[in-house]
């Protein structure tokens, strides 16, 4: 497990404030396109070819939130050898769990089959999601529904087993009215979908808001019993918001940590 102490002494070389200080210097313009039931934003450099990608999947508790809500991170990655998307999906109440996770689905399909001519590689995709996102990223890439995806950057939710997560008192009110049909909760679980086989190399970060931790590591230990390579990240110094707003920000631990994970498993 990577700890914030041990990434805090090592960022500063992973993370030269040249290119901190660059992101927060010259904020990308992306490229908006229809994937279907949402839209989708692009951003890329200029002469960009071949580049590993990284698709983002906002949070907001499956009812709040959009695309651009992403901070630095463009900036951030464009700066360090990476293209950058940011999916919208439909929200609740207008779409269920399920809806949105398909909407997931197509816009990763939709970007695979067009992100080359941007300048991406379509088999180096990493799916990040912080919060409901780390939820849809986690589901949608356990199931089979991210075909070829690369690796998994997982931010920040308890939503692993929902059955559990009743079972411990956790189906707070946001959840509940996510997941109001316990008959649906085993199906939009990604724990459920863990099985026996090996998936992409997973990331799961944690904050110190309430069970995250128990339940990311439960979850954790239950992909590393497949053989999936799974890098655990005690993001305990973090808030829930926090976790996620300092992606890409100088000397942020998270970062480093992520870095060292995309560099092992997609550059």
């Amino acid at each position: 497990m990577i700890d914030r102490r041990t990434l805090l002494l090592m960022s500063m070389a992973l993370l030269p404030a040249s290119a901190a200080a660059a992101s927060r210097r010259r904020s990308p313009s992306p490229q908006t396109f229809d994937y279907g039931p949402a839209l989708l934003d692009v951003y890329t450099r200029d002469g960009a070819s071949s580049l590993p990608v990284v698709l983002f999947i906002h949070g907001g508790a499956w009812r709040a939130g959009n695309r651009t809500n992403v901070n630095v991170k463009p900036a951030f990655l464009l700066d360090n050898g990476f293209c950058f998307v940011s999916i919208d999906y439909r929200m609740l109440p207008k779409a269920d769990v399920a809806t949105q996770a398909d909407d997931v689905e197509q816009a990763y399909r939709y970007v695979r089959a067009n992100m080359a001519r941007y300048g991406g590689d379509p088999n180096r995709i990493a799916v990040m999601g912080h919060s409901a996102g780390c939820h849809l990223a986690a589901l949608t890439g356990l199931r089979g529904g991210l075909p070829g995806v690369a690796a998994l950057v997982l931010n920040d939710t308890r939503a692993y087993d929902l059955e559990a997560l009743a079972r411990s008192g956790g189906m707070t009110p946001a959840y509940a009215r996510a997941f109001p049909d316990p008959a649906q909760w085993r199906a939009l679980s990604p724990a459920t979908h863990v099985g026996s086989r090996k998936h992409p190399p997973t990331f799961v970060a944690y904050s110190r808001a309430q069970g995250r931790e128990q339940d990311s590591r439960a979850f954790a230990e239950r992909l590393r019993a497949t053989g999936t390579e799974v890098t655990l990240f005690d993001g305990s110094a973090y808030s829930h918001m926090s976790i996620n707003r300092d992606f890409g920000e100088e000397g942020d631990a998270l970062t480093a940590a992520v870095m060292i994970f995309l560099k092992a498993t997609i550059v």
